[in-house]
C-alpha cells in the first residue's frame, strides 16, 4: 500500500504535490476546528451560562435567607398566651371563622377555613406577621366556587 501511494506520489508534478500538500493541510486545519476547537468552545460557552444561572440562583437563595433571618429574629416578640388561643382570637377579631384549630406543640397551630375573601386573609396573615410576633410557616389556599379561597395553614410563633 505504501508503495502504491509512494508511485502514485511520484507520478504527480511539484505544482500538484504542492497543492495536494496545502489541501491536507487545510482539511487537517478544517477537522481540528470542527472537532476540537468547536466543541471546547460550546462547552466553555455553556459553562459560563451555567455559572451565570447559578450566581444568580445564589444571590437569590442568599436573600431570601437573609429575608427568613429577619422574619425569624426581628419584629415584635410572641405572644405570651399559646399561639392556639391567640390565632383563634386574632382571627374571631378579623371576622374569620376558623374551620379547625389543631395545636400542633406549644408554639405551632394549624388552622383550616373553609371559605374565607383572599383579601381579608391575607391582610390578617400579613398583620399576624407584622403585628404580633407569629410566621405564616405553611400554607395551601384553593379557589371555590364563589370567588372565595378553602385554605389550610400552619402558623408558629417567632423564634428569640
Amino acid at each position: 500500500m505504501k508503495q502504491r501511494l509512494l508511485f502514485w506520489w511520484g507520478l504527480r508534478t511539484t505544482r500538484e504535490q504542492r497543492l495536494l500538500l496545502v489541501m491536507a493541510a487545510l482539511a487537517a486545519l478544517v477537522l481540528i476546528w470542527l472537532l476540537v476547537i468547536r466543541p471546547v468552545g460550546d462547552a466553555l460557552a455553556d459553562a459560563r451560562a451555567r455559572h451565570g444561572r447559578a450566581v444568580i440562583a445564589l444571590a437569590e437563595a442568599q436573600g431570601q435567607a437573609d429575608a427568613i433571618a429577619r422574619l425569624e429574629h426581628g419584629g415584635p416578640a410572641p405572644p405570651q398566651i399559646p399561639v392556639n388561643l391567640f390565632v383563634g382570637q386574632k382571627a374571631s377579631e378579623a371576622g374569620l371563622t376558623l374551620e379547625r384549630i389543631e395545636p400542633q406543640g406549644a408554639d405551632r397551630v394549624a388552622i383550616t377555613i373553609a371559605a374565607v375573601r383572599p383579601q381579608a386573609f391575607f391582610a390578617w396573615a400579613s398583620a399576624l406577621e407584622r403585628q404580633n410576633g407569629l410566621i405564616v410557616d405553611t400554607l395551601s389556599a384553593r379557589t371555590n366556587s364563589d370567588r372565595t379561597l378553602a385554605v389550610e395553614a400552619s402558623v408558629r410563633a417567632r423564634r428569640r
